[in-house]
């Protein structure tokens, strides 16, 4: 019964992954081609398009794991192996937690609308503030990395040279839950942490502009209030999915014994996975270029659907 179970969730997280390759590759692929047609490509574009490609890199590297973990399950990983495997999952995760936010703060600046100086401020400086948040995410990924590799190389010396790749034991679940309580209890909360605060800050930019436009008796939906509310309907699916995809993080570290079941591991990978995996469509399916992109490429593929005739008809 679990062995099914356990196969169950194993194919819906492969179906889940191979759908989120397919959402960044497709967000990637049209801001390539639109870059290469124009010779220039917007911030928030940028932004996008490398955040396809991490989230591309962590999906690809947590489907390795997981066909290597399934089809080997009795694998020892090495030193640098494990390093190597560390490496993709902090880097890649790295920028997709920070590229997101990023992004956040590019559609919080750009619609928000604050009478505060300092907000002013920033606001006529946003792709400095964007680029400024992204260095100094930079740094603190190298602090990240630093410490994970100290980590392994401190619990790896003399005579445990290797580990189980699976979680058989109570000391290889010691091993990566530490290294999970580095990585996403230090590091991803602080992206995670100002994805939070953006968001509640452009709720309460929202509400105020429908209290001001109420006291003048003006429309109750105006340009600013529809890019407020497109905004929101973008941010709170992103915050969504990033609650979720922090919640199992945090679920993976509670306790060191629940690692070693496979099941309750397949359970937070399908929810940490619908975060790369889920948002991409979504950003396609707000972004006016990425949507008729998508529409377009549907319909060619209904017309040449609709040409194939069976052999003999």
């Amino acid at each position: 019964m679990d062995d099914s179970i356990q196969s169950t969730l194993t194919f819906i997280l492969l179906v889940e992954i191979i759908i989120g390759c397919f959402g960044n590759g497709f967000i990637a692929l049209v801001n390539c081609m639109d870059w290469a047609k124009k010779r220039k490509i917007s911030s928030v574009n940028q932004i996008l398009t490398a955040l396809a490609f991490s989230r591309t890199v962590i999906l690809l590297t947590l489907l390795i794991v997981i066909l290597v973990s399934t089809l080997y399950s009795d694998i020892v990983a090495t030193r640098t192996v494990i390093k190597l495997i560390s490496f993709h999952l902090i880097f890649s995760n790295h920028f997709s937690m920070w590229l997101a936010t990023c992004l956040g703060l590019f559609y919080f600046f750009k619609i928000a609308n604050f009478s505060n100086s300092i907000f002013v401020c920033l606001k006529m400086k946003v792709n400095q503030v964007v680029s400024g948040t992204f260095s100094m995410s930079v740094a603190l990924l190298c602090l990240n990395i630093i410490l994970i590799n100290s980590y392994i190389d401190a619990q790896m010396d003399g005579d445990r040279g290797h580990l189980l790749y699976d979680f058989s034991s109570n000391s290889s679940a010691e091993f990566y839950r530490t290294i999970l309580i580095i990585n996403n209890g230090i590091f991803t909360s602080i992206p995670f942490t100002v994805s939070q605060l953006t968001f509640f800050l452009l709720i309460f930019s929202l509400w105020r502009h429908h209290k001001k436009i109420k006291q003048h008796v003006q429309r109750c939906r105006d340009a600013c209030a529809n890019a407020h509310i497109k905004a929101l309907q973008i941010m709170i699916t992103h915050v969504f999915l990033c609650d979720i995809f922090f919640v199992a993080l945090f679920i993976q570290i509670w306790r060191t014994e629940w690692l070693i079941n496979i099941i309750y591991i397949r359970l937070c990978q399908i929810a940490a996975a619908a975060f790369p995996s889920g948002h991409p469509w979504v950003l396609i399916w707000g972004n006016t270029k990425l949507r008729h992109a998508f529409l377009s490429v549907l319909w060619w593929l209904r017309c040449r659907f609709k040409d194939v005739h069976p052999i003999g008809l």
